[in-house]
């Protein structure tokens, strides 16, 4: 897989090191309080679990999948794939995203989760690509901010593949022509 790769954006030194740079300003901003946890599938999985592993307050975690994607391009059409199982009426929330890029996704997730009646609710994403943005979402926890370039890794993935790689990349053309 590494082949595969053009360059590295972010390395796994780099998101470790921030991931506990995050979970402390969350610590911080929610001392006392239980913090739940909506995970949106799959790009979140790897970076939610090494949120969590941080936090030193109460959590909950729930799960949400939602699409926009086919292969590299947003298709601009929203759809909620997987819903919660738990309410959130009432409690602090945080949205954990692996990226935002357009809002819409974000977006959409906003509305939908705000209609819930939570306390609080918040964003969380490891990657921020405002360069591509279509709608502004409110993030207040944001990993790295990264240029207009398709990224793999950590949980992200091209056609299902390269989740596993430990660190952020950029796939060369030949890998993306293949797939």
């Amino acid at each position: 897989m590494d082949k595969d790769i053009k360059e590295i954006l972010v390395s796994r030194e780099q998101i470790d090191a921030r991931v506990k740079e995050l979970a402390a300003e969350i610590s911080r901003d929610y001392k006392g309080k239980c913090v739940f946890f909506i995970g949106v599938l799959k790009g979140c999985f790897l970076f939610l679990s090494d949120l969590l592993k941080e936090v030193k307050v109460e959590t909950n975690v729930d799960f949400m999948m939602v699409s926009s994607y086919s292969g590299t391009q947003s298709s601009g059409v929203v759809r909620t794939l997987l819903d919660l199982k738990q309410s959130i009426e009432g409690k602090h929330v945080i949205i954990v995203e692996d990226i935002v890029d357009s809002g819409l996704t974000m977006n959409y997730m906003l509305k939908n989760l705000a209609t819930r009646n939570p306390k609080s609710l918040e964003i969380c994403t490891l990657l921020n690509k405002p360069s591509c943005r279509k709608i502004k979402v409110p993030i207040k926890y944001a990993g790295f901010e990264i240029p207009e370039k398709f990224v793999v890794g950590y949980g992200l993935d091209y056609n299902e593949l390269y989740r596993n790689l430990p660190y952020i990349g950029v796939l060369k053309e030949s890998a993306i022509n293949k797939g």
